[in-house]
């Protein structure tokens, strides 16, 4: 199935990429490996779901930022190199900010590990890390990197 009719069949369509926001390639290539870097919550250069998990933002509303940021790396890999150069997903680094007593940093990560695998199957299994720091930039609940083997 193309990737188009992938993202067709699960209703989801991919965001503008979004530029840089310092001196670095969002998407670097070293030989057969992609990293990519640190994407967030923005539709179409919006931001969305500020704030602390746990506070002004819920741990449902975490897992849907998580879903835009893995459709975020996504889009910049489909722009930069092409759907079809993916071999598959290796890691995905995974960070938050929360409240102090907030503790649900697994379900939120599901979140991109869910769309990852609904949208890539075999291809979107993968090993993860999650983070909580104090702060992320623009005051974002989450943020996801990740590295993709290419052909």
């Amino acid at each position: 199935m193309s990737f188009t009719k992938k993202l067709n069949k699960h209703n989801l369509k991919l965001p503008e990429i979004s530029t840089p926001g310092g001196s670095y390639e969002s998407v670097n290539v070293r030989g057969n490996i992609a990293y990519i870097a640190i994407q967030f919550p923005i539709w179409n250069e919006k931001y969305q779901y500020q704030g602390r998990l746990g506070e002004e933002v819920n741990t449902n509303e975490g897992y849907k930022a998580m879903e835009l940021c893995a459709l975020n790396v996504i889009a910049q890999v489909n722009a930069k190199i092409g759907f079809d150069s993916i071999v598959g997903l290796n890691h995905i680094d995974i960070y938050f900010q929360s409240g102090a007593n907030w503790d649900n940093s697994p379900i939120v990560a599901n979140g991109a590990s869910d769309l990852f695998v609904k949208l890539l199957e075999e291809k979107g299994t993968h090993s993860r890390a999650i983070f909580g720091v104090e702060k992320l930039p623009r005051n974002f609940s989450v943020g996801l990197t990740a590295s993709f083997t290419l052909k």
